[in-house]
């Protein structure tokens, strides 16, 4: 068989077709709506437009994390340290900006570090031969450590102006938040919808063996999923850094469960090769949907913990409900 990669190419074009609209992603968005007409009937004003505003606000960070997760998931692996890499790479983004750092450069900086982590973590995986939650559990550690030593345990207060209204501000009455994310989103579905990559992921993802047949480049494959799963999760650490103005070396706690949940809500296989931008988007708004509506019902904080879990649990069940008929 021919390693080349136009043969490449015609092996793995067959799936390349599951990142259409599918009957998953069509399931997900009645889920949503089902869920916002439940609390529009329980809670007065939720359908307003600063209320909906406010809900794509706050979905955002998570949606930006999701999406580098979901990459990492159909590639078959897992991501647990992008709580961790965002706070590091939030906490000398702040230090660089206070030091008088050019705002660009120093956003250049943050962006670099989170990449420089998940590259870290995508040769531990594809080179030392290392599985994913093990590399990912302990580099969670690690980033997470070296963040609290950089600081001394500290927050960074102080952030400039300058930058807090590039992640903090609007333009055509828009949130900058959502506006980056949807830049962040279509950026993906390119990735995946018109470049061999998104072939090769799903195809890793789905049965490495016959990937490395068909001529994919494995290694190189899932470190590009790790490091731009890192790039974004330095990227949402940016945008809470520009809302919050500090930075904190605990920043980013539990990010990675939100994210897996996103991304498994959004109809993405945890067994890999499976997944989907716009499900993952979906899911991201789901779980922001959840909590905005149970906040403004004045639902105490561990039942909304129970809500999102029970989320989960059925979002993977109709996975496996599905698995095989897409």
């Amino acid at each position: 068989m021919s390693n080349s990669p136009a043969a490449a190419d015609t092996k793995l074009s067959p799936a390349f077709g599951r990142f259409s609209f599918s009957l998953r992603d069509a399931g997900t968005l009645i889920g949503l709506v089902v869920i916002m007409a439940v609390f529009a009937t329980l809670v007065p004003g939720f359908l307003s437009e600063r209320n909906l505003v406010n809900i794509l606000q706050q979905s955002s960070i998570n949606a930006c994390l999701a999406l580098g997760m979901t990459l990492v998931i159909i590639s078959g692996g897992i991501d647990l340290s992008v709580g961790p890499t965002a706070a590091i790479s939030a906490v000398i983004t702040a230090t660089l900006l206070l030091s008088g750092t050019p705002v660009p450069l120093a956003i250049l900086a943050g962006l670099g570090i989170g990449m420089a982590c998940g590259f870290i973590n995508g040769v531990l995986v594809a080179y030392v031969g290392l599985q994913p939650f093990i590399v990912t559990l302990g580099t969670l550690s690690t980033y997470r450590a070296l963040a609290l030593i950089y600081t001394g345990g500290n927050p960074v207060l102080g952030i400039p102006a300058g930058f807090r209204s590039l992640f903090n501000g609007n333009l055509f009455g828009i949130p900058m938040p959502v506006l980056i994310v949807a830049v962040v989103a279509l950026a993906a579905w390119v990735l995946l919808k018109k470049t061999p990559i998104g072939e090769y992921l799903l195809a890793v993802g789905g049965n490495e063996e016959a990937a490395y047949v068909a001529g994919v480049p494995i290694a190189r494959t899932k470190i590009t999923a790790y490091v731009i799963s890192g790039g974004l999760a330095a990227l949402a650490s940016l945008i809470l850094i520009g809302r919050l103005g500090a930075a904190e070396p605990i920043l980013g706690n539990l990010w990675e469960l939100d994210a897996i949940a996103a991304a498994a809500i959004g109809g993405a296989s945890l067994m890999g090769g499976k997944g989907s931008i716009l499900g993952t988007i979906l899911g991201a708004i789901i779980l922001g949907t959840m909590r905005n509506g149970l906040t403004l019902m004045n639902v105490q904080a561990f039942y909304q913990l129970l809500a999102t879990g029970l989320i989960i649990l059925v979002a993977m069940m109709i996975d496996r409900a599905t698995r095989g008929r897409e």
